[in-house]
């Protein structure tokens, strides 16, 4: 007892860390129940904990469980009690300890009241710091304390949603903690992806789908369908901001506000996508170095490979901004492309550009807009399908607005397949947008689509009524009917078809009426100094006053606030203070006892409100007939004499009828007020005009720059083909001058050739002209044969006259057969060496033959094998084959002959004829040149 009393006489923040467990759990108890009754969350029983957060480490990782359970309890009463500024100090000391100690203890109230502690440390402030603190516990080395984190924020995300606590940072933890190798931590992420799933749909899947099994992707697939079933979700607990701001708004709203309030969190959770939770990445590094290489290629496989690698980068959910003009152009470029496969691969490339810049991507608008809608007369359905996802892509970037004047220009196109994929078009962007058209854009729309009313193809005469449908959708039939005026009533009962199916994110809702149209009760407007507002003044009905009578009690009250009513001073009326009867109004006759109820404009000086009503607005005829008479006599009947009143009473109506008011307004506003309406009125007119003059000019700029941009496109093409074609020139050129420079060398040789050949050719001229001279022309012996041409020719020293004669015959007959045969054979003996042996001297000289020549020779028999030998090794040169078998045979011929001389009675007739044959050989010979000449291309002029 006595360590019991020495324990509590301690101060709290002594027993609290206190070594034995009894004494911290007395204190966490006795802690919490100061909490309780504390009045506010000022109170000093907070002060202690909120100037050393560091106390609750030590109460919610207790190592006894009966104080941690209290110590819990605890912290569970003073978050709850304690304010926002306690949580903020102590969040970070204790969130991880309550996750590691409190959320896997085996102890209910343990477990129950960390998950409280976690969800108030939210309400209190933000989700953002205490799912930051959660998330390192994701690492842990022990399975439980990783399930517990996970239900943990299965059940922060439950409770107060996507929209407020932020599941990116999760979202990436996923993937780890389904490859966990615990089943109760994969588990666990299954419903925490399930709970995600409740939120986001599929809006999650390309934060993690693609590192999951299959196995897991389909379980998560049945775990999904389950919660679409649920319907969408809603917030269930709020932050203490929301709270107050909910607390804070007016609650004359009832269940409309309500449901008004709730209708933007539903459409707040379809919102959420893909582009929202992603990062935002750069692309343009990772566009591939030859991509605008390829994409100007002639060859459209390497245009189509360059569209499928830019796919492959730009095929992520959320891009960085930069710049991306050239690809825009290029991609534009590719919707003219004769080959589909690459408008089709080009158009998705533009629909993810334009998915993941956003509004970043409203600037490339007019670059790729007015080609996309050009090649919409593509029929096949995978090119225009592609081409209108492209197109809803780009809408998304923009508004209705930026896309009005396209969208206008291309219903009016001479195509129809343009046509009608523009109107299709229209109908998506009707349906996505969430702004409602202006009144000038309703109508260009409604004047479009009714032209498409009268076309020749249903397609579009039934897209012309959906387009018509969706506008009513959205602007309400009210408003509708007049752009209908016209129509028959089948086109209007197919476009009420279309309206009622019609789903538009956008709905105009109409103005509500002003306030001051609101007429005040009959009871308050009795009262002068009530009438406040200026059109209150116009048309609370005192009409209503004067035909209903008044009871005589009620009638003083009610005409002393109407006499103070007229005591102000009206146009054309007289000052308040100007006479007794000026309070009357201008123009009505006052009983001449009035003068002695003035006492009244004393009372109505204090009370000034209605001056600048009156000023502003000057009351009608029916409020100032009836106030005059009433309110005199009203105040008169306050005096001591109420009869005398009465009786003024009764000729009001007398009075009244006959006395003419004051010319009232014929409106509200003046003359000059009315002039500057017209003014600006005008002002207004002129400004429209000059906007439409500048929409009108902005248009066709914009037309121009698309032109002179699709000219700089071919004028490029045009010049890169140039450029192909001049290299290639070229390359033929340089092979050309190659070949050239051959054929120049091969004609010097064969010129060099010609030229020895023509020399070889002249110098045996020479010889035949030579041997020509020399022969016939002797003079010793003018009729000397061929036998006797030798200058030693000795007659009959070694030879008889019978055989020498044989042999000279014989010798003839050699000579010319010889001449003859070579003629045929294509040779020229002439030139060979038979002729120099047919015409050489006496047989004698040579060495063989059976005239047994001695071998001796003259000088010029001794020259002339010399001479032989160079003629005959030019005429090899030239091909002629048949040299040396005329030479073996001229020589042959010539031994044989050698024994067979011919007399000298006939020589001279038969070398005169050899001579002639010999000439015919020579000019055989040039015309085998000639003809050599001409077969190679060698003949010069």
């Amino acid at each position: 007892m006595g360590d019991e009393e020495d324990f509590s006489s301690l101060p709290l923040t002594d027993r609290w860390v206190h070594k034995v467990w009894k004494v911290r759990k007395a204190a966490y108890e006795e802690a919490a129940q100061a909490f309780e009754k504390t009045p506010d969350e000022y109170d000093p029983a907070f002060r202690p904990f909120v100037q050393d957060p560091s106390l609750w480490k030590g109460a919610v990782a207790d190592s006894n469980v009966a104080a941690q359970q209290e110590g819990m309890a605890a912290l569970c009463a003073f978050l709850k009690f304690g304010g926002r500024e306690g949580a903020v100090r102590s969040r970070q000391h204790t969130i991880t300890s309550i996750v590691e100690k409190g959320l896997p203890s085996t102890r209910p109230a343990i477990k129950a009241n960390s998950l409280e502690a976690l969800l108030l440390y939210i309400e209190l402030d933000v989700p953002g710091p205490v799912i930051e603190e959660i998330l390192p516990v994701l690492s842990n080395k022990v399975p439980k304390v990783v399930a517990a984190a996970l239900a943990a924020l299965t059940a922060i995300y439950h409770n107060y949603g996507c929209k407020t606590a932020d599941p990116k940072p999760v979202l990436k933890f996923l993937p780890k903690v389904f490859g966990h190798a615990d089943k109760n931590v994969r588990a666990e992420a299954t419903n925490l992806t399930v709970e995600f799933y409740r939120w986001l749909r599929d809006a999650m899947k390309p934060m993690f789908w693609g590192e999951l099994k299959p196995t897991q992707q389909s379980d998560l697939e049945a775990q999904f369908e389950k919660a679409k079933a649920e319907g969408a979700p809603k917030q269930e607990r709020l932050l203490r901001s929301q709270q107050a701001a909910q607390a804070a708004a007016p609650a004359g709203g009832g269940d409309e506000d309500e449901e008004m309030a709730d209708a933007p969190e539903e459409e707040e959770v379809g919102e959420i996508d893909a582009f929202d939770l992603a990062e935002p990445q750069d692309i343009i590094s990772k566009v591939p170095k030859d991509f605008f290489d390829n994409i100007a290629s002639s060859k459209w496989k390497e245009r189509k490979e360059a569209c499928e690698a830019l796919y492959a980068v730009v095929n992520i959910p959320r891009i960085k901004e930069g710049d991306f003009n050239e690809i825009t152009r290029c991609l534009a470029k590719c919707m003219k492309d004769a080959n589909i496969a690459v408008v089709t691969q080009a158009a998705q490339c533009i629909e993810l550009l334009a998915k993941g810049l956003r509004r970043g991507f409203a600037k490339y608008r007019a670059t790729v807009m007015q080609p996309i809608l050009e090649r919409l007369k593509e029929k096949k359905q995978t090119v225009a399908d592609a081409l209108g996802l492209a197109l809803d892509a780009v809408f998304l970037s923009t508004d209705l607005t930026e896309n009005m004047e396209d969208i206008t220009e291309f219903l009016k196109h001479k195509n129809p397949q343009v046509k009608e994929g523009t109107m299709k078009f229209l109908v998506r962007c009707l349906r996505t947008t969430k702004d409602v058209p202006s009144k000038q854009e309703i109508a260009t729309m409604v004047e479009c689509a009714k032209k498409l009313l009268s076309e020749s193809s249903e397609g579009l005469r039934s897209g012309g009524a959906e387009v018509l449908g969706t506008i009513m959708k959205i602007i309400g039939e009210r408003a509708m009917n007049p752009h209908l005026e016209g129509l028959d009533d089948i086109r209007k009962n197919k476009i009420k078809e279309f309206y009622e199916a019609a789903e538009v994110k956008a709905k105009d809702k109409p103005k509500p009426p002003p306030p001051a149209a609101r007429a005040p009760p009959p009871g308050p407007a009795k009262k002068g100094p009530v009438k406040k507002a200026p059109l209150g003044a116009k048309k609370p009905a005192p009409p209503a006053q004067t035909s209903t009578p008044a009871p005589a009690a009620a009638a003083p009250p009610r005409m002393g606030g109407l006499g103070n009513k007229l005591g102000v001073p009206k146009p054309g009326g007289a000052a308040p203070g100007a006479a007794p009867g000026g309070g009357l109004g201008g123009g009505i006759k006052a009983p001449q006892k009035r003068s002695a109820f003035a006492a009244p404009p004393s009372r109505a000086e204090p009370e000034p409100e209605p001056e600048p009503m009156d000023l502003d607005d000057p009351p009608s005829p029916e409020e100032q007939r009836p106030a005059p008479p009433r309110m005199g006599l009203g105040r008169g009947g306050l005096q001591p004499g109420g009869l005398a009143g009465r009786s003024l009473a009764k000729p009001v109506p007398m009075d009244y009828t006959p006395t003419p008011p004051m010319p009232p307004a014929p409106s509200g506003i003046s003359h000059i007020e009315r002039a500057e309406l017209e003014e600006l009125r005008d002002a207004n007119d002129r400004l429209l005009k000059q906007l439409d003059d500048a929409r009108h000019d902005r248009s066709k700029l914009l037309s121009e720059i698309q032109e002179l941009k699709n000219q700089n496109a071919s004028l490029i093409e045009d010049h890169t083909r140039d450029v192909l074609s001049i290299k290639a020139k070229e390359t033929q050129l340089v092979r050309a001058r190659s070949d050239f420079e051959t054929a120049e060398q091969t004609n010097d040789r064969l010129r060099r050739e010609l030229d020895r050949l023509k020399r070889a050719l002249s110098h045996t001229e020479d010889q035949l002209r030579h041997a020509n001279r020399a022969r016939p022309g002797s003079p010793s012996s003018p009729h000397i044969g061929l036998g006797v041409m030798s200058p030693t020719h000795d007659g009959g020293i070694y030879n008889d006259n019978g055989y020498q004669q044989q042999s000279a015959n014989r010798n003839r007959m050699s000579f010319a057969s010889s001449m003859s045969e070579e003629k045929e054979n294509g040779g020229d003996g002439m030139m060979s060496g038979g002729f120099h042996q047919k015409v050489s001297p006496d047989p004698r000289y040579h060495t063989g033959g059976s005239g047994g020549s001695s071998g001796r020779g003259t000088p010029a028999g001794f020259r002339q094998p010399v001479e032989e030998a160079r003629s005959s090794e030019s005429l090899v040169s030239m091909g002629f084959g048949g040299y040396g078998a005329e030479r073996s045979s001229s020589r042959t011929g010539m031994r044989s002959g050698a024994s067979r001389l011919q007399a000298p009675s006939g020589g001279t007739a038969g070398g005169m004829e050899s001579w002639k044959r010999a000439a015919e050989v020579t000019s055989q010979l040039k015309a085998r040149i000639e003809q050599m000449k001409a077969k190679q291309g060698l003949n010069r002029p």
